[in-house]
């Protein structure tokens, strides 16, 4: 089968950069299809002028020019600039460079992923050269500008009328889809509660797996401490700041919290200063086996409708209970009691179910065990699976072959 994939950013020798989970899942998607003896194209949004076709682990990687005032994934730019980038990315039509490479790839179908950069254009481009299109949610792009329905602190319950004014063409486009997967069943049921996808005829969920080596060796607690462990952006949203606010009050000795992902000096700063007398490690960036070997229980406490943080995945495939917040994908991947906690956003609650694991430390064992014993077995394979069989649904139902 030949497929065409888009996404925002895919990480390359040449175009290293990586924000999130996505581009991570995306990569590994199209090399697994590869290794299984699909062709596999992949476009993504330029991320300097003039940026030449790369290829990659046996993938031709293009890069779309970008048709706007600065490149996705810039800088920080002030307001009024940012609400200029995203009123011209909402009313782009057309990919001139997706029409190229279907018109001499001849995909079977479209796959596109976070669309920053590429703008809903990629489905206009296909549908109209009469090529189906799937479309994976990994973020909130086709209702808010910001890609978070994030603001002030707190999730968006409900789409402001700047969110609609500059995604008012993205929801639109949604015509032109054959099938859209939800990576979490949160993230699909906010863009179908919001009006989207009404007229798109496959709307499936397929959850994240783990994509790295995490290992899977149990961690022992050192004179009874516990080590709990945070991975990923340190960022408000991702509830960080919350995290160490509750650690902060509780007595040392009980506790240690290791941190690994990018943190500034200026951050490292700010954290010590909320808990001041606290264990906290930073290890910066890490493999994930190095950083899963370290902690007993991994705390993912975002404050916003994460839609399925591959930290869920690596950590269950680590065998690592989880301690999270009843957000977007995490809920659903954590069996209360069995396999995790849940708990409320805020430090107080953070802080209540810190003490509340730490007093009955023999559950994170048993969790573990559970873990290990495959209870929440779900492999990469069976991600690629769910997409050949969503592949194949699309295929039968535009009377198309399958190759």
């Amino acid at each position: 089968m030949k497929i065409l994939i888009t996404s925002s950013l895919y990480p390359t020798p040449l175009a290293p950069k990586v924000i999130g989970g996505a581009e991570i899942f995306v990569r590994r998607l199209a090399e697994t299809l590869v290794g299984q003896n699909d062709s596999v194209e992949v476009i993504r949004a330029a991320s300097a002028p003039d940026q030449q076709m790369e290829t990659c682990n046996g993938i031709d990687v293009y890069s779309a020019p970008v048709h706007n005032i600065y490149f996705p994934f810039a800088k920080q730019h002030s307001a009024p600039v940012r609400g200029i980038w995203h009123a011209i990315e909402d009313w782009q039509q057309m990919s001139g460079l997706v029409a190229d490479r279907i018109k001499a790839f001849k995909p079977d179908i479209l796959h596109s992923n976070n669309l920053s950069g590429l703008t809903t254009a990629v489905w206009r481009t296909a549908a109209e050269l009469g090529i189906p299109v799937l479309h994976t949610l990994h973020d909130y792009y086709l209702t808010c500008p910001r890609c978070s329905r994030f603001s002030d602190g707190h999730a968006c319950e409900a789409s402001c009328m700047s969110c609609k004014l500059l995604t008012f063409c993205r929801r639109g486009a949604t015509r032109h889809l054959d099938a859209v997967v939800g990576v979490s069943q949160r993230i699909l049921d906010i863009h179908t509660q919001l009006g989207l996808f009404t007229q798109t005829p496959l709307k499936i969920v397929i959850q994240n797996a783990s994509t790295a080596d995490v290992g899977s060796e149990e961690t022992a607690m050192f004179d009874g401490t516990v080590t709990f462990g945070f991975i990923g952006r340190l960022t408000e949203e991702k509830g960080i700041y919350n995290l160490v606010r509750a650690v902060a009050t509780i007595p040392p000795n009980r506790i240690r919290l290791v941190i690994a992902g990018h943190a500034s000096e200026a951050q490292r700063k700010h954290i010590k200063s909320l808990a001041p007398d606290a264990r906290i490690e930073f290890l910066g960036f890490v493999p994930p086996k190095q950083f899963y070997g370290q902690v007993n229980v991994v705390v993912v406490p975002s404050v916003w409708e994460d839609p399925s943080p591959l930290v869920v995945a690596d950590a269950q495939a680590a065998c690592k209970p989880l301690l999270g917040t009843p957000f977007g994908g995490i809920q659903e991947a954590i069996k209360p009691g069995v396999t995790g906690w849940l708990t409320s956003p805020d430090p107080a609650s953070i802080a209540k179910s810190i003490l509340a694991i730490v007093e009955s430390p023999q559950q994170i064992l048993e969790m573990s065990g559970r873990l290990r014993s495959g209870i929440n077995k779900w492999a990469f394979d069976d991600v690629v699976t769910g997409y050949r069989n969503i592949f194949d649904q699309v295929m039968r139902s535009r009377g198309l072959p399958r190759k």
